[in-house]
């Protein structure tokens, strides 16, 4: 072994944070791929999504986590269930807040204050504001989490500090041999991707309650040569939003289906026939079988 050489240091790195804070566009850009969904409304991500990056000597597993809520129902907690699971097998904490956040006294906080991981305290839209209110910001946060071992203020959009992130999270990670081959990306299958695409075009092209209503599901997965051809399924929990999601003259679920196809072509680099059909799953967010069906529970 050369003397030289630098140990291997691998580990987790859990993303935390409110919805819509910029935590998936965070993980997409420290991971260098666009593995996790963005959409302008909260509550996206209802996974925990690992991400990985490799160097010569070390590998760091993102995950990126559901936005911290009060749960409601049953598919709540299940996404809960992912960013706690997370915060345990942690070797570092990034927690994401933004410029308007304030997190007061949640339990969340409360928590993270007893934690004895490293905790990366991470403001981010900063591009959004003056640098007085940066300025105060940080100060908020250096005195609501005072055991956070960095307070960084960033943009992720812009990729403006997020350098900093890595090196901070490299200087922390345990010495280790990797987790994963070193030619893998994430740990989810191609399927999970492509339910995620089209799952992200429901939440751009509807309104109010009915993409939470959604949830997408691949049935049949066929790659050739030269083509990979798939079936998918939306549910929805009632008879009123298959009609919504269909649309007149089928031109809504053609739309979805169109923009999906060309990201999964983006994301496969190949070419994709996407079947898509709607249906019923009555009250599916409440239903532990169908939520164990959905890969939320197991």
């Amino acid at each position: 072994m050369n003397p030289e050489s630098k140990p291997h240091r691998a580990g987790f790195v859990s993303i935390i944070g409110k919805p819509n804070v910029g935590k998936s566009t965070l993980m997409n850009v420290l991971v260098g791929e666009r593995l996790s969904i963005i959409t302008s409304k909260a509550q996206t991500t209802r996974h925990r999504i690992m991400g990985i990056l490799n160097g010569d000597d070390f590998q760091l597993v993102y995950s990126d986590t559901p936005g911290i809520i009060q749960p409601k129902y049953e598919l709540h907690n299940a996404m809960m269930s992912f960013v706690y699971s997370s915060l345990e097998d942690a070797d570092v904490i990034l927690f994401v807040t933004d410029i308007y956040e304030k997190h007061d006294e949640e339990p969340i906080v409360e928590r993270l204050r007893k934690s004895d991981t490293p905790i990366i305290l991470i403001i981010n839209k900063i591009d959004q504001a003056e640098q007085v209110e940066v300025e105060a910001k940080i100060a908020y946060w250096r005195e609501q989490l005072p055991n956070a071992v960095e307070v960084l203020a960033i943009s992720a959009l812009n990729a403006l500090g997020t350098e900093r992130v890595l090196e901070l999270v490299l200087e922390r990670l345990p010495e280790h041999p990797p987790f994963y081959p070193k030619d893998e990306l994430t740990d989810k299958p191609e399927r999970f991707f492509a339910a995620e695409m089209i799952r992200e075009k429901i939440f751009k092209l509807y309104k109010k309650e009915v993409p939470y209503s959604c949830e997408v599901a691949i049935e049949e997965f066929k790659e050739e040569e030269n083509i990979i051809r798939m079936r998918s399924i939306i549910y929805v929990e009632r008879a009123s939003q298959k009609g919504i999601i269909i649309g007149q003259k089928g031109e809504a679920l053609k739309k979805v289906g169109t923009w999906a196809r060309e990201e999964m072509e983006k994301f496969f680099a190949k070419k994709v026939f996407l079947e898509i059909h709607v249906k019923v799953n009555e009250n599916w967010r409440t239903d532990p079988k169908a939520l164990s069906r959905f890969g939320y529970k197991e």
